[in-house]
């Protein structure tokens, strides 16, 4: 998660587990496969079709608030 947000966004090993636990519980997430690397087991995942509508619906409704945000930092002027 680090690398990917280019360092903004980190988290403890015990969260992101608890969250993959949560995704997929959820249907939202399943494993795609499994290998052990320098003796620890590491899981791979991959979306759901259940997963993949959930995060299209999600990212439609974050860019309209992200541009409604806009609107109103332009009528407030804030924006250049």
């Amino acid at each position: 998660m680090e690398r990917l947000s280019d360092g903004e966004t980190r988290l403890r090993a015990g969260t992101l587990y608890a969250t993959l636990d949560r995704l997929t519980n959820e249907g939202l997430i399943e494993v795609e496969g499994e290998e052990v690397v320098e003796g620890r087991l590491r899981r791979y995942y991959r979306l759901t079709a259940q997963g993949t509508a959930v995060l299209a619906a999600e990212s439609k409704r974050r860019i309209a608030v992200s541009k409604e945000a806009l609107r109103r930092l332009r009528l407030a002027g804030a924006l250049g």
